[in-house]
């Protein structure tokens, strides 16, 4: 499965590394390619993997789904 998620709060590279490494940590997650440009990740995952797992990853890293 593909998502994709509208994050605010991003405003450096680092900030891409933080989100990119807190979705990547979870489970079932293959990959996650984050845009600063964008304020987007896309993030291919299997079935197990839900959107609620994906927001609180991105919360728990500080920043906000939108």
């Amino acid at each position: 499965m593909k998502t994709t998620l509208k994050i605010e709060g991003m405003s450096c590279d680092h900030c891409v590394k933080h989100v990119t490494g807190a979705l990547k940590d979870i489970t079932g997650v293959s990959s996650a390619e984050v845009s600063l440009k964008e304020k987007s990740a896309v993030v291919e995952h299997g079935d197990n993997v839900t959107l609620k797992a994906l927001r609180t990853a991105v919360e728990e890293a500080g920043y906000e789904v939108v």
